[in-house]
């Protein structure tokens, strides 16, 4: 990490962004929304594979709590085509009350396929996608005062997950789909008496999964505490297509409409990240997390701690399990080349970690992003934003969410936390380190020549893991002592 990366962390004040067009398919893809949101080519980016192996359960995950989800009547509530989505308005005083803190409802929208393609779900489970997928939006009211102030933080919003698919007719959907003609174009506004909102979600809001991660369109802020609930709702045929093929993504005085359908983002990278559940039946092999009293004991001591100790007695603790990342097949589209090797200046400062755990201090990804576009126009690298990024914001991420048990301590924040400490003795923990992933890769690759050996992880592999991938997580740590 170059003391330019490095610094840019330290500094962070609120400028706005500016917005750009955006589209699921074509030249405004996806594969093509990091030229304008480097945070979409980021880390920590949402939806994900709910994949088996990512699993942890938690027996401290609290049941959904949810408050004034029953509206009057009486109440009016916007519903509207932005082009992208379907969206109904939520009034603030609809709130989830099982969180740290009070989250309050802005607005549900929905992620749909097409008429011929009757799945379109954002996250999926083992690879199987939805007909559809509601996200209900709230935002931080104990800290912001709006979504639009809470949108970048890094604890800004919490969304409800609920999984949709093709069944019986549900009348709560009804209670919006039949003014649906009204909104058929793109910008087309209508009002709407208000329902009960609890009938769109599942009977049961104990069982869920839970994961640290971003919003899944741009800009694509990694700001989100997800909440997926575990059982789908179910819809008619014909309601389903209520939404897949009666709208358009263009204007109404646009002469050639453009169809609204397919829009859903594919699955991202996990980033070591591990999806916390409040369920463990049916779920063969799933193991707990560990608490986070005992994750701030292994952070403390790689700040303050004796690591040649360390190196020895809490290498099980520190290791990344080397599970494969979903979407890892596909093609990627980031920047192939860091940021170049000569911006590196000798004096690093200890690092920002070094003494204290207080990370109550959240992050306001869009300062960061304008100060990261600041720092790289210096040294002529500006077309390596999203590299940039993705190599400051990281290790924070990784090491706020490992703290609550949502992700694995990956090697880059380990060399992140420890870049204060003596030289000799963090050498003898990378080569700990070393020595130890060597013996990982040797038995995933036994493993995978005989698949009926013992995962290493304690539950069993749902696929197969390609050497390409193993060495290239024991790359990534062999450049640990070199970047330093």
């Amino acid at each position: 990490m170059t003391f330019t990366l490095f610094f840019i962390i330290l500094i962070a004040c609120p400028i706005a962004s500016m917005g750009a067009k955006w589209t699921y398919n074509g030249p405004d893809g996806e594969h093509h929304w990091s030229t304008h949101y480097p945070f979409c080519g980021g880390a920590f980016q949402s939806p994900i594979d709910f994949q088996t192996q990512l699993l942890r359960y938690d027996p401290n995950l609290p049941h959904i709590q949810i408050q004034n989800y029953n509206l009057s009547t009486n109440e009016q509530l916007t519903l509207g085509n932005n082009g992208h989505s379907v969206q109904l308005s939520l009034p603030s005083h609809m709130y989830i009350s099982s969180l740290p803190h009070r989250y309050s409802a802005s607005q549900l929208h929905f992620h749909w396929g097409s008429s011929n393609l009757l799945t379109g779900s954002e996250h999926t489970v083992n690879g199987k996608r939805f007909a559809a997928e509601m996200h209900v939006v709230h935002f931080n009211s104990d800290k912001y005062p709006n979504i639009s102030m809470a949108v970048d933080k890094q604890d800004g919003l919490a969304v409800l997950g609920v999984f949709i698919e093709i069944g019986d007719s549900n009348p709560a959907f009804d209670k919006f789909l039949k003014y649906i003609n009204g909104i058929k174009y793109r910008d087309q506004k209508i009002q709407v008496p208000a329902f009960n909102i609890r009938e769109l979600l599942p009977t049961r809001l104990d069982e869920y999964y839970r994961y640290d991660g971003s919003l899944t369109t741009p800009p694509c802020y990694p700001s989100v505490l997800w909440t997926v609930f575990r059982k789908p709702v179910t819809i008619s045929r014909k309601q389903f297509l209520a939404l897949a093929s009666a709208l358009y993504a263009s204007y109404a005085q646009e002469s050639a409409p453009v169809p609204l359908h397919g829009n859903y983002r594919k699955p991202q990278l996990t980033d070591n990240r591990v999806i916390l559940v409040s369920f463990k039946d049916g779920i063969h092999g799933i193991i707990s997390v560990a608490s986070p009293f005992q994750r701030r004991q292994v952070i403390q001591k790689l700040l303050v701690g004796d690591l040649a100790d360390l190196a020895d007695d809490g290498l099980s603790q520190l290791l990344p399990k080397l599970n494969p990342l979903p979407g890892a097949a596909q093609k990627q589209h980031w920047p192939k080349n860091k940021v170049p090797s000569n911006t590196v200046v000798k004096n690093m400062p200890t690092s920002p970690y070094m003494g204290t755990l207080d990370l109550n201090n959240g992050l306001c990804f869009e300062s960061l992003e304008k100060n990261v576009i600041r720092q790289l126009q210096r040294y002529h690298v500006k077309g390596q934003m999203v590299q940039a990024l993705r190599e400051v914001i990281f290790p924070e991420l990784n090491l706020r969410s490992y703290l609550d048990c949502k992700s694995d301590l990956d090697l880059e924040t380990i060399r992140q936390l420890v870049q204060g400490r003596p030289r000799d003795e963090a050498v003898e923990l990378e080569q700990s380190l070393t020595k130890a992933m060597r013996r990982q890769v040797r038995k995933q690759i036994k493993r995978q020549r005989n698949p009926n050996l013992k995962s290493i992880t304690g539950h069993p592999q749902a696929t197969i893991i390609k050497e390409r991938n193993l060495e290239s997580s024991y790359n990534r740590l062999q450049q640990v002592e070199r970047e330093d």
